[in-house]
């Protein structure tokens, strides 16, 4: 075996050589093959989740040598490359690099064409490779139960300290400044019963932040009873989320219903504040005009209403989504029920399901209403649900397409990517994580969930963990990792994490009698 490192004084002696053996002509060859860690590249591609300390073979067609000359010819923007050719097996070149690479960066190796390595290479051969993450803990290690409280009282701060100092509601977004959100809001609500179970915060301060809230929807602007996809903080007027979604938004109305009926079933006391708490909740609930979202008595609901352009947005509310909570509060309205016959030709009349869609299906509207068991004439739905969970955790740890996903690196559903936001799924896959879609499935996979939220921790943690917890998402292939946290991914990790452990919400909302005679009405069983 003989190890060859070049360096500029070699390059130059070996330049100086006669001519006599420059003239002679030398046997032509080619590249038959090279493989990058024992994976086989092509000339051209790019391969990701190489090690830090790879070994790069290239198999020539036939006998080589190897000098300073012939290695000065590998265009490679990183570290000095080191080439041997073992004497028995002379047409085969092993390169490593010098010292170790970078984590997470793009490299690319390029083998010039022409007289070199003691022949004449017919064609040249390149290609690129990104490397793995640094594997080693990146913080202490801490017992299962001290991670799981970490993680989840982390998610809570981003409801209860960074919420809106007027409101309470919660900011649609790190930095998102006077805009709230409805439908995050919801789930803040139930993250507070959350905390104040944890031993977070008191009781005393969780009611009194729920009663601001609630007096502040009171005033809010609302339209049929619906609120809007965003308003303004401080004063609850209407922040369009689109051009032409300036009004009423029935499911983002939804998720804050769900919030706080939870509410209203949780602060159950006589003291002057939880009893203001049930009778504005009551008030609330019972102002929703779920029938004015038919449009004039059609059999399915609508998403959207503005008082500037009417029903222009025309989007109706059918599954599979995230929205089935719509339908059951519609149907559990005292004031503004809907009829079964809604249900089954709005919601059900174009059942698809499709197992690839994001995640974020079976977490929002099951936050409150109970999967376990629960079943009516289209599904069983904890079975749907752990299905669900199940395509998404076997697509990732299957997938071919070298994101770096495993059974440890999981999870697709909405959220920030590295050109924008997008819902992930495997039916639309950008190489994405978002941590909420794991850790918000621990109802359904809880081990799964363990792993990755281990691996989010203490593997990627450097770049991944922040103040309020995992930041929103990161993607290995690109090398890049969000400084976001958005509400609606923040609240399902609090509130799914403690379905699991407790089933505290899940407890809650079923006990609601409104909510259990909407079921019946649509003929859910338990």
């Amino acid at each position: 075996m003989k190890r060859l490192i070049f360096f500029a004084a070699v390059l130059l002696a070996a330049l100086s050589c006669g001519t006599e053996k420059q003239q002679e002509a030398l046997p032509r060859a080619m590249v038959l093959s090279v493989t990058i860690d024992g994976r086989p590249v092509l000339d051209g591609s790019s391969v990701s989740g190489i090690s830090l300390s790879p070994r790069i073979v290239v198999e020539f067609s036939r006998e080589i040598t190897v000098d300073a000359v012939s290695l000065a010819v590998l265009a490679f923007n990183g570290p000095e490359l080191r080439g041997e050719v073992d004497a028995p097996e002379a047409s085969v070149l092993v390169l490593t690099p010098s010292e170790p690479l970078s984590p997470l960066r793009k490299y690319g190796l390029g083998i010039t064409a022409g007289e070199s390595f003691g022949v004449d290479l017919v064609e040249g051969f390149s290609f690129s490779f990104t490397t793995t993450y640094d594997t080693s803990d990146k913080f202490p290690r801490i017992s299962d139960e001290e991670l799981f409280d970490k993680v989840q009282r982390a998610a809570f701060d981003y409801f209860w300290d960074y919420a809106h100092p007027v409101s309470g509601l919660a900011r649609e977004r790190l930095g998102s400044g006077e805009t709230v959100t409805t439908g995050g809001s919801g789930f803040g609500l139930m993250a507070i019963i959350v905390g104040i179970e944890r031993g977070w915060i008191s009781r005393e301060e969780g009611a009194q932040r729920m009663l601001t809230i609630v007096r502040f929807l009171q005033g809010a602007e609302r339209f049929h009873g619906a609120w809007p996809h965003w308003m303004d903080g401080t004063t609850g007027k209407v922040k369009a989320f689109s051009t032409k979604d300036d009004g009423a938004d029935l499911v983002e109305t939804a998720f804050m219903v769900e919030g706080l009926l939870a509410a209203r079933q949780y602060f159950t006391r006589t003291d002057a504040v939880e009893t203001e708490i049930r009778s504005t909740v009551k008030t609330l609930w019972e102002e929703v005009e779920w029938t004015w979202f038919q449009q004039g008595g059609q059999k399915v609901l609508y998403w959207h209403w503005s008082p500037t352009y009417d029903w222009q947005m025309n989007m109706h509310i059918r599954s599979w989504n995230e929205a089935l909570m719509v339908y059951v509060l519609a149907a559990s309205s005292p004031t503004y029920p809907i009829t079964k016959e809604v249900y089954d030709k709005g919601w059900n009349g174009t059942n698809s399901y499709n197992f690839k869609d994001p995640l974020f299906f079976v977490h929002y509207s099951f936050m409150g209403l109970d999967p376990r068991g629960l079943k009516d004439s289209y599904a069983d739905y904890w079975e749907q649900n752990c299905r669900h969970v199940r395509t998404n955790y076997e697509y990732c740890v299957n997938s071919k397409a070298g994101y770096g996903y495993s059974a440890e690196c999981w999870g697709l559903t909405a959220s920030d990517y590295y050109k924008g936001y997008i819902a992930s799924s495997p039916a639309n896959d950008t190489g994405t994580v978002a941590p909420t879609a794991a850790l918000a499935s621990f109802p359904y996979m809880p081990e799964e969930a363990m792993a990755a939220m281990k691996f989010f921790y203490y593997t990627l943690g450097d770049k991944l963990w922040g103040p309020y917890g995992f930041y929103d998402s990161f993607a290995l292939k690109e090398r890049w990792f969000a400084t976001s946290y958005i509400a609606i991914d923040q609240g399902p990790i609090v509130v799914m994490m403690e379905n699991y452990r407790s089933g505290l919400l899940w407890d809650i909302f079923m006990r609601d009698e409104d909510v259990l005679r909407g079921l019946a009405a649509l003929g859910f069983t338990r």
